[in-house]
């Protein structure tokens, strides 16, 4: 994740310490201040992207720092400490912006879990800044890469349901990139100024979920400290993805399916029903008509859920964009590890054109980081590609013994002229080779058009 820098601003030197040492070891770049004026004047020559501001400074109050932040850069989150907490405080410091507030004594726990709450939303807001930008420059959304049918198909639903007020059912398989469609129908959406919030429901009890997602009251059972903002209440306006919705219990489905029906959320202990203005995009990797048949789950809560669903190719669904996605992660991973991959070599491209990618696009992915990370020149070749994929060259493609140099580029050639359209001085720009000899090897092996 990006490094985020940090400031501590508070004159209790041993409290500022004790959370630099605790954000130290999380990957934080970290600055520690006495007073205001110094944070201040550091702000303005270096800015940060999360602060914790104490309310009692020697030189400014801490609400005084906060609105000053604020103007200097409205993006900067700040969380409030200080050691005598009372609800005025924290709704006014709220009012003025801050992203949360947190009382001393401090838990570690507490530190870290906000600390590493505001560097998500950091994350997906400068992953949205992205996003828009890139839909500015074209057509297509951003972040997808392919021109293959199946993805012009996904393209063409994303932009109208985006324009939809309406909840949203992502079904495909791991890998397949569910994460950006939500992105990119939010980024679309007029909520696009709004939060987006992720939550994956694998793996967690229903009073964990409860917690994150309904927030509770103070007092509500033992821990609960304070009041605390749940999800849903901290995406108004916005959209919220939930996640691996397939493996939500059904009791908690439950409570959810009336959180969609009334447009509402009652905080754990709490008496009095807030008002929620929010979009469901929900996503799972599993069959839910299956599920459903099999009593995991429910069916009212599907029906509320799908009412636009969306379906995702698998890679091996979209061979046509193999291409264009290695393309784009040489790119990217070029400027990640410094390198200057300039091509892929024919034998490691049809490899790759042959594999089956049961991880879909993320695996593909990780295949060309790993390459571009080990390739010592200018072209990524079968040498830097996982074993696996190594002992399938030797294999042969079809797994039936090793095939002759000839039957190698004949299949190769043939499968770059079909990906063009027969485009010739395309195919030979991706062979790398002059019209002349594309011409010669083509009459060699009698290849036509229609071959």
């Amino acid at each position: 994740m990006k490094m985020i820098r940090v400031a501590i601003i508070d004159d209790e030197e041993t409290a500022g310490s004790m959370i630099k040492r605790i954000l130290d070891k999380e990957g934080f770049e970290v600055e520690t201040f006495l007073a205001g004026q110094p944070f201040l004047n550091r702000m303005r020559q270096n800015p940060f992207q999360l602060a914790f501001i104490d309310l009692n400074l020697p030189d400014i109050d801490g609400m005084e720092i906060l609105r000053l932040l604020k103007q200097t850069d409205e993006e900067t989150e700040a969380i409030i400490i200080t050691g005598h907490a009372s609800i005025e405080s924290a709704i006014e410091a709220t009012r003025q912006g801050a992203f949360h507030y947190l009382t001393k004594p401090s838990r570690r726990h507490d530190i870290l879990l906000l600390a590493n709450r505001a560097r998500e939303k950091i994350a997906l807001r400068e992953e949205n800044k992205k996003l828009k930008l890139a839909m500015g420059k074209d057509n297509l959304v951003a972040g997808f890469v392919g021109s293959s049918p199946a993805m012009q198909e996904v393209f063409a639903m994303v932009k109208k349901v985006a324009m939809v007020n309406c909840n949203v059912l992502l079904q495909a398989e791991t890998g397949t990139g569910k994460q950006l469609v939500a992105r990119a129908i939010h980024a679309l959406s007029p909520r696009k100024d709004q939060p987006f919030v992720y939550f994956n429901c694998g793996g967690f009890t229903e009073e964990l979920i409860c917690s994150e997602l309904f927030g509770h009251e103070k007092g509500s059972f033992t821990g609960a400290s304070s009041t605390k903002i749940g999800l849903f209440e901290s995406a108004a306006g916005g959209t919220v993805l939930l996640d691996e919705i397939g493996e939500m219990p059904l009791s908690m489905q439950i409570k959810l399916l009336h959180v969609l029906q009334e447009r509402e959320v009652l905080r754990v202990g709490g008496t009095k029903p807030i008002e929620l203005d929010i979009r469901i995009i929900a996503a799972t990797n599993k069959d839910l008509k299956q599920a459903i048949l099999k009593g995991s789950f429910r069916d009212d809560l599907f029906y509320r859920l799908n009412v636009v669903g969306l379906h995702l190719p698998r890679l091996t669904e979209r061979r046509d964009d193999i291409p264009l996605l290695i393309s784009h992660f040489i790119e990217k991973f070029n400027l990640a590890f410094n390198k200057e991959i300039k091509r892929i070599s024919p034998h490691a491209m049809e490899l790759l054109m042959s594999y089956n990618f049961p991880g879909n696009v993320r695996e593909l992915e990780n295949i060309i980081q790993r390459g571009v990370a080990l390739a010592e020149n200018d072209e990524l070749k079968v040498v830097d590609l996982p074993a696996s994929l190594r002992e399938l060259a030797m294999r042969g493609f079809n797994g039936e013994g090793m095939p002759t140099l000839a039957e190698m580029e004949k299949h190769h050639i043939t499968k770059v002229l079909k990906l063009t359209g027969y485009n010739k001085p395309q195919a030979a720009a991706i062979l790398d080779i002059p019209r002349t000899t594309l011409w010669r090897r083509m009459r060699t092996y009698n290849l036509t058009d229609e071959s």
